[in-house]
């Protein structure tokens, strides 16, 4: 089956934080974005999904991608450290979506979370390149 180039351009930000896991994430994404015709032509690595923001803010600053693809992966702790990471960083990546006008979608896994479930939830990260093309084409 060949899948017609989209010309869609997309940036990832990876959390490096649990980067066995991210790793795999970013891998399937990236596969899943040449399976559909999209480009992945920008990607910054960023210490963990709380850090998130400020790359995702300069790669719309730079309007060289169509959407931002976050990949990260929250594992929780003995606190609820990973609720208030998950949420901060949710919220503050819808805020830049709205800013921008453009697609940021949420690639990051968690809270609440097992390493176990994390493993078996490596397929976010090819759900936010889905949903990122799709609103690319749709907000056309």
């Amino acid at each position: 089956m060949t899948v017609k180039n989209t010309g869609i351009k997309l940036g990832f930000v990876v959390a490096e934080f649990n980067r066995d896991i991210t790793y795999m994430m970013e891998i399937e994404a990236e596969e899943h974005a040449k399976f559909l015709g999209a480009e992945v032509t920008e990607r910054l690595y960023v210490p963990g999904a709380y850090d998130m923001p400020l790359a995702i803010k300069k790669m719309l600053r730079d309007n060289k991608v169509d959407a931002v693809v976050t990949i990260g992966c929250v594992i929780e702790g003995a606190t609820q450290h990973d609720e208030i990471v998950v949420q901060h960083a949710a919220r503050k990546i819808i805020d830049l979506s709205l800013e921008f006008e453009k697609p940021v979608t949420l690639g990051i896994s968690g809270p609440g979370m097992t390493r176990i479930e994390a493993t078996e939830r490596i397929e976010y990260g090819k759900r936010a390149v889905e949903s990122a093309i799709k609103l690319v084409q749709r907000l056309a």
